[in-house]
């Protein structure tokens, strides 16, 4: 395990010095690689509390019971670490690519970017969940689109979507876009210093989106698949776009504006029209099926 940690390590050492125009800054600093079932470590670094020993060119030892064992930031015996449980992914971009995003929690504050986990449990609701879907799957056609005017009408399709749904719960725009921030921008710097090519980029987004479409509830994990989406494509159009995002920006009104993008007056009407092209009968058959399964066992329970 030791050179399998190692061997990781220099992967992303390597990839966050070549993606330092991402942020300004090189990204990669301290990091534990934790083993849930034995609590074992695997760090880059050595703590001041003299925890971790030095092993070959790393240093491991064992996290203390209290400490919770997660794919986050953490700030433990001296050291701002980003923590990424173990096993790491099989393929090489992939686990640069969770790295990152660990790494960039870790500096997140210092970038101005405020770290807010703000509950969007509007995602659980049935038309929430219609209405996500409906812009993840104008978002799969954006990104296969040839050019960014081929690219475009999707674009508009999928802000529609989610323009309307933010209009159906009141505090949700706040809310989302604080999580957008948070995770949204995280996930999008890992995909950027994955370095993975356009083909590359179009697999990960499909295959991640139909992965998230298992998870039983969209409410925390929606983020990770709108922003890389969105901040990808402007990446194309206006590289490095992320710089000038701060705790106080709207992603939604930035990229509508950077797009170009001119949205319907009565989006009631026209997402409705629009929802057709994009699976809209088998989605609404499969969240009211969904949603009758949900209030079966609630009022089982009651």
């Amino acid at each position: 395990m030791e050179d399998t940690a190692a061997r990781c390590f220099e992967e992303i050492k390597t990839a966050a010095a070549n993606g330092v125009k991402l942020w300004n800054r090189n990204l990669y600093g301290p990091i534990l690689l934790v083993n849930p079932a034995t609590r074992i470590i695997y760090a880059n670094y050595a703590d001041t509390g003299a925890v971790l020993k030095k092993t070959g060119n790393l240093f491991s030892g064992k996290l203390p019971e209290e400490i919770n064992i997660a794919n986050t930031s953490i700030k433990w015996n001296g050291r701002n670490w980003a923590m990424v449980m173990l096993p790491l992914p099989v393929l090489k971009k992939d686990r640069v690519s969770l790295l990152a995003h660990e790494l960039f929690h870790r500096q997140q504050e210092s970038l101005d970017l405020a770290i807010l986990n703000t509950d969007n449990n509007h995602l659980d609701k049935k038309d929430g969940r219609i209405y996500l879907r409906l812009e993840l799957e104008a978002l799969k056609k954006a990104v296969s689109a040839g050019s960014p005017a081929d690219a475009k009408p999707f674009l508009t399709d999928a802000l529609s979507f989610r323009k309307y749904r933010r209009s159906l719960y009141a505090g949700s725009d706040s809310t989302e876009n604080n999580l957008e921030l948070n995770e949204g921008l995280a996930e999008f710097t890992g995909l950027l210093i994955s370095g993975r090519n356009r083909k590359e980029s179009i697999l990960h987004f499909n295959e991640s989106i139909s992965r998230f479409l298992l998870n039983p509830t969209f409410v925390r994990s929606f983020a990770y698949e709108t922003i890389p989406v969105y901040g990808y494509l402007l990446h194309q159009r206006r590289p490095y776009w992320n710089k000038t995002v701060k705790k106080n920006t709207h992603l939604t009104d930035r990229f509508i504006r950077e797009f170009g993008i001119m949205l319907n007056s009565n989006l009631a009407e026209t997402v409705q029209l629009m929802a057709k092209k994009y699976g809209l009968q088998s989605i609404m058959a499969e969240e009211t099926a969904r949603e009758e399964k949900i209030n079966e066992l609630i009022k089982a329970y009651k």
